[in-house]
């Protein structure tokens, strides 16, 4: 009679990395004065590790938060970059959406997390604030996690984007 053994599967990015990026990102919100934050981090399979909801979140943030990660790792750059070169495509938009099952929201707010030889091993999606702004807080929570975040600044004039 043959023996099994549990083997463990390898993951790309750790639920330690996975909670450390939430953490500085709803803390990089705090400190920005944003609107309540929901935050999800995804790894390189664009499963969920972790996920984290702020009080006073509506109820469709997180799908928006996980869509925007999606979108991010889905297509291989930042969903800003996304946004701005889909932008006059909006039935590749549509493709993409229906391909994904609704899991692709092409605005900031999704940015990737990368390893040190430039690889994504995840991506953090953030809704609550307007998407630039939550886009900042990913970027500063992967920073502040000791990852390497794509894109690695802000948009320019962040703190003035309206919702």
């Amino acid at each position: 009679m043959s023996e099994y053994f549990l083997i463990n599967v390898a993951s790309s990015l750790t639920l330690d990395q996975a909670r450390a990026v939430c953490d500085g990102t709803i803390a990089a919100g705090r400190k920005a004065d944003l609107l309540p934050l929901t935050v999800a981090v995804l790894d390189s399979g664009a499963n969920l590790v972790h996920f984290q909801r702020e009080d006073g979140c509506g109820t469709v943030r997180g799908d928006i938060a996980i869509g925007k990660a999606g979108a991010a790792l889905g297509m291989g750059i930042p969903s800003r970059t996304i946004r701005d070169r889909l932008k006059d495509r909006p039935a590749f938009q549509s493709a993409i959406a229906a391909a994904s099952d609704g899991k692709f929201i092409p605005v900031p707010g999704g940015v990737l997390i990368l390893n040190s030889a430039g690889q994504a091993i995840g991506a953090v999606g953030v809704s609550g604030d307007a998407s630039d702004r939550d886009e900042a807080a990913a970027i500063v929570g992967i920073k502040v996690a000791g990852l390497i975040s794509n894109p690695s600044e802000p948009a320019e004039n962040w703190q003035n984007a309206a919702l």
